[in-house]
This record gives structure tokens, sequence and C-alpha cells, in this order.
């Protein structure tokens, strides 16, 4: 069982910035995935970014460029640094774990989720 911890949610006016972060701790196979989904109020939760624990990524096509993910596999960490936001971007973010490199499941572990709301 992995359990996830995250950080650095909150509120943000369009163009700013946010850091998001994610610890793991736990059972934590050293070959894996983390990243990050969303969801909006009447959406469906959609991927974010995603990043493998050699290094390999991937975005949504709407956050690339303004968004970068990285990790330390020393720490079990994951973050997500948010550029030029936009107020579409107002969402629930939720962090997750897999062992593999593949996208995750439902069955995997996810993090409590932290509110980004951008607004003036």
């Amino acid at each position: 069982q992995v359990q996830l911890v995250e950080f650095g949610g909150g509120l943000v006016q369009p163009g700013g910035s946010l850091r998001l972060s994610c610890a793991a701790s736990g059972r934590i196979i050293r070959a894996n995935a983390m990243g990050w989904y969303r969801q909006a109020p009447g959406n469906q939760r959609e991927l974010v970014a995603h990043i493998t624990s050699s290094g390999t990524t991937t975005y949504a096509d709407s956050v690339k460029g303004r968004f970068t993910i990285s990790r330390d596999n020393t720490k079990n960490t994951v973050y997500l640094q948010m550029s030029s936001l936009r107020p579409e971007d107002t969402a629930v973010y939720y962090c997750y774990y897999r062992p593999g490199f593949d996208l995750p499941t439902p069955f995997n572990s996810w993090g409590q989720g932290t509110q980004v709301t951008v607004s003036s």
C-alpha cells in the first residue's frame, strides 16, 4: 500500500504560478510512475501530466508549454510547476502513484486532492 500527501494548492490570479508537490510513502516499487489528474465541477477527471521513474514525461495538450512535471526519486516526491495559469485550470488536482510506467487506473494509489483556483 502506498500513501500520498499533496501540498501547494490555493488561489492565484490569471497568469500566475503555483507549485504542487506530492510525497509518496509505503511500499514503493523502484520502477513506477507518478503524476497528476484534475477534475473541474461537472467534468470528468483528466490527465494533466505523467512522469516515470526513468524520467519520461507526458502532458495534456492543454498544459504543454505552461506546466512542468518533475520528480525526486530519492524523496519519492513528484512536483507540478504551473505557470501562465488560466481560469480553465481551476480544478481539484489529484496526485497518483502506480507500479510500472503506464497511466494509472482507479485501483492505483491516489492522493486526497488539492484545490487550485485561478481567478481575479
